[in-house]
């Protein structure tokens, strides 16, 4: 995970790991779980390296976790079950699920039109954050059907085709029921909408690391659209 150089309240990912894990390992001792030194040090750090982690996720991926309303204690369960197996295929590193589906081309890196190939064959839930219909955008962001159709039709907004049809709407794109500044520039250069939303998504290595929606976000166009002109 990307680590911010200013992280929230001043203070960093990993000295809040840190900090949990010591009170983790306390709260351990103190309950007289029996775990011998290794494992108890060992789910310290997995409990600190955890509740680090949340706080320093984009918006759409926190409130992703925060909907998921399953059995949290099973999920963890079945987590630890399949890791013995992982760290002995280490020396062939498992892929997690986005790059199981887009593979990279041996030899040489995926360009454009192979990667926007890769993620048509892809569910958006899989990869694109927190989405939602127009029927939704209406009665909950106060953006009529009209003015987003025509925002569709301008390329002033992100929609990514469901189904046939249907299109949806990545909800990290609107700021006060508006497109950020920035999205439309950034479809004229990456002309894919999925590929376009999946640049703005990740961390972006012309961009030091940082996710160019939450720079959007925070108003810093020029660098963006610099950035999206270059890779495309």
């Amino acid at each position: 995970m990307t680590r911010f150089q200013t992280p929230p309240e001043g203070i960093s990912q990993e000295t809040l790991a840190d900090l949990v894990t010591e009170a983790v390992q306390q709260a351990l001792m103190q309950h007289g779980v029996l775990l011998d030194a290794q494992a108890l040090v060992s789910a310290s750090v997995l409990a600190g390296s955890v509740a680090a982690a949340l706080p320093f996720l984009p918006q759409t991926q926190r409130v992703a976790i925060d909907s998921f309303k399953g059995d949290w204690t099973a999920l963890v369960s079945e987590f630890f079950r399949t890791m013995p197996g992982r760290i002995a295929s280490a020396d062939s590193p498992v892929p997690d699920q986005a790059s199981e589906r887009m593979p990279p081309k041996a030899g040489r890196p995926q360009s454009i039109a192979e990667r926007a190939a890769d993620l048509q064959s892809m569910l958006i839930e899989d990869w694109a954050g927190e989405v939602a219909g127009s029927t939704y955008l209406e009665e909950k962001l106060r953006i009529p059907r009209s003015t987003l159709h025509r925002w569709q039709r301008r390329g002033e907004v992100v929609a990514l085709r469901k189904g046939g049809r249907k299109h949806v709407f990545p909800l990290a794109q609107f700021i006060d029921g508006r497109p950020v500044p920035g999205i439309s520039e950034v479809l004229s250069a990456i002309t894919n909408p999925r590929l376009a939303w999946f640049w703005l998504t990740r961390p972006s290595p012309e961009l030091e690391g940082r996710i160019p929606i939450e720079m959007l976000r925070e108003d810093m166009v020029e660098d963006v659209l610099h950035a999206a002109r270059t890779l495309s």
